[in-house]
C-alpha cells in the first residue's frame, strides 16, 4: 500500500485511533485481525473492536475503532487512490461482474502491475479495501462495484474515480428495493456517469457523447467449443477476430471474457494470445470431481433469474444424469413467485432429471423440496449417484456451499 501517515489517518477518520509506540505511518489496511502484517492499520468494523489486542499482537502499527465505519473506509480508500496514477477499471452488472473482474485481471497481469478486488469485495467496505492495496508502482486497479439501490454506485465511484467502466449485464436483481429493471439500469448507469471526459465505457448499451463507448453482445462470441481442460472461444470484437483458450467450460463466461477483452483494449494493453489462465473466485461455477465419479458445479455464491438460466443451460451441456440442487432467489420483490415459477418451467424444458429445491419459494422448481441448506446437505448425498453431473446454486442467503461440502467431503 502507498503509506499513509498516522497523523493524516487521525484527521481523516473520527473514532479511537491507538498507535504502536514505534509507528508513525501505516503500510496496509485490514478489517480481519488474522490477516494483519507488521505495519498494517486494523480497522474494527462490525464488532471488530474485540480484536484490537490481537491485531497489535500480530504487529499492527495502529488500530482504529471508527465512529462511522463506512466513512472511515471511504476516506482511507480515497486517500490512497488520490496518491496513485494507476488506471482504475470499475466493473458492475446484474450478473458476471466477479468473473469478469477475475478474467480481466488475468489478462492485465502479464503486462502491467495489477491490483484486483479479492472475491466479491464490491461494497462500502470491500471497494476501499481494494484501493488500499494500491502500491506506488501499481499501474492497473480492477474494482468491482455492487449495489442495492439508487446512488450507491455513484458513491463508490466518488471514492475510486474510475477511468474505464464495464457493465456486464442488466437484469432482474434487487427488485425488492429497486422495483423495476429500468431502475436497475439507472443504478448501474451511475458508473458510466462517473467517468471523466475521455474515459471509456464497455457496455451492452447506454450512450454518452464525451466518452468512448465499446459495445459487446451475443455476436461478440463467434464460436464456443469445449476442449480438454477448458474451452476454445473465437471472438469478434470491432471487426477483429481473436481465438483464445480458457480453463472454464461455461459458455456464459465467454460473454464475460468479451467484455474483459474490450476493457484490455481501453487500457491500451496488448490483447492476450493462446491460453488465458484465469482463476475464478470460489463458488462461481467451480467444477470438481465427485467421489465415485461424476462432476460437481458449485455455483452457490448467488443467484438471480438470469444467472440461474445460464447455470442450468451449462448443466445440461454435460454428459451424464443431471441433478439440480437449487435454492431460492432473493430480493426479487412482488414478482418473486413468478420468477421462481419460470425457473421451474425451464428446468422441465431442459429435461433435468433430478431436482431438489431449497427454501419456500423453491417449491416452484418441481421435484423434491426441503426447507433449508442443512436439510439439503443431508438429502443431497442420498440423491446423487456415481457419474451424475450436479449443479448447486442459490442466493447467498440460502448458504448452499454446505451442500457442496456434503457432496465432496471438502470444506470451502
Amino acid at each position: 500500500m502507498i503509506a499513509l501517515q498516522l497523523d493524516e489517518v487521525a484527521e481523516l477518520c473520527s473514532g479511537r485511533l491507538d498507535r504502536a509506540p514505534w509507528a508513525d505511518e501505516v503500510t496496509g489496511v485490514q478489517i480481519d485481525s488474522r490477516r494483519i502484517e507488521e505495519g498494517d492499520l486494523f480497522v474494527a468494523v462490525g464488532g471488530g473492536a474485540d480484536f484490537v489486542r490481537h491485531a497489535f499482537a500480530r504487529g499492527a502499527a495502529a488500530t482504529l475503532v471508527p465512529d462511522d465505519e463506512f466513512g472511515a473506509m471511504a476516506a482511507l480508500g480515497r486517500a490512497v487512490r488520490d496518491r496513485s496514477s494507476a488506471k482504475v477499471v470499475a466493473i458492475t452488472g446484474s450478473t458476471g461482474k466477479t468473473s469478469t473482474k477475475d478474467i480481466l485481471a488475468a489478462m492485465c497481469r502479464p503486462h502491467a502491475r495489477t491490483v484486483a478486488a479479492e472475491g466479491g469485495h464490491n461494497n462500502e467496505i470491500g471497494l476501499p479495501l481494494t484501493l488500499t492495496r494500491i502500491e506506488p508502482d501499481t499501474e492497473i486497479v480492477v474494482c468491482e462495484m455492487g449495489m442495492r439501490g439508487i446512488g450507491q454506485i455513484a458513491e463508490l465511484c466518488a471514492i475510486a474515480r474510475p477511468d474505464v467502466a464495464v457493465i456486464t449485464s442488466i437484469g432482474p436483481v434487487h427488485l425488492e428495493l429497486l422495483g423495476t429493471i429500468e431502475n436497475v439500469a439507472q443504478a448501474k448507469a451511475e458508473v458510466v456517469a462517473a467517468l471523466p471526459a475521455g474515459g471509456t465505457a464497455v457496455v451492452p448499451h447506454l450512450m454518452r457523447d464525451d466518452i468512448e463507448i465499446r459495445r459487446f453482445g451475443p455476436d461478440s462470441v463467434e464460436s464456443f467449443e469445449r476442449v480438454d481442460g477448458g474451452s476454445r472461444v473465437v471472438f469478434s470484437l470491432g471487426g477483429q477476430r481473436l481465438e483464445l483458450e480458457f480453463p472454464f467450460t461455461a459458455r456464459h463466461q465467454a460473454q464475460n471474457a468479451a467484455a474483459a477483452l474490450l476493457a484490455v483494449q481501453a487500457l491500451g494493453l496488448p490483447l492476450p494470445q493462446g491460453r488465458v489462465e484465469v482463476e475464478l473466485s470460489r463458488w462461481r461455477g467451480e467444477e470438481s470431481p465427485l467421489p465415485g465419479g461424476g462432476l460437481l458445479i458449485n455455483d452457490a455464491y448467488n443467484a438471480n433469474p438470469t444467472s440461474m438460466r445460464a447455470a442450468l443451460e451449462h448443466l445440461v451441456a454435460h454428459d451424464g444424469r443431471t441433478v439440480a440442487i437449487l435454492g431460492e432467489m432473493a430480493e426479487l420483490g412482488p414478482g418473486a413467485p413468478d420468477y421462481h415459477r419460470e425457473v421451474g418451467e425451464l428446468v422441465s424444458q431442459l429435461g433435468i432429471e433430478v431436482v431438489l429445491g431449497v427454501g419456500e419459494l423453491a417449491r416452484a422448481y418441481g421435484g423434491e423440496w426441503v426447507a433449508d441448506a442443512a436439510a439439503a446437505a443431508e438429502r443431497a448425498p442420498q440423491l446423487v449417484q456415481p457419474g451424475d453431473v450436479v449443479l448447486v446454486k442459490g442466493s447467498r442467503a440460502v448458504g448452499l456451499e454446505t451442500v457442496a461440502e456434503a457432496l465432496t467431503g471438502v470444506h470451502a
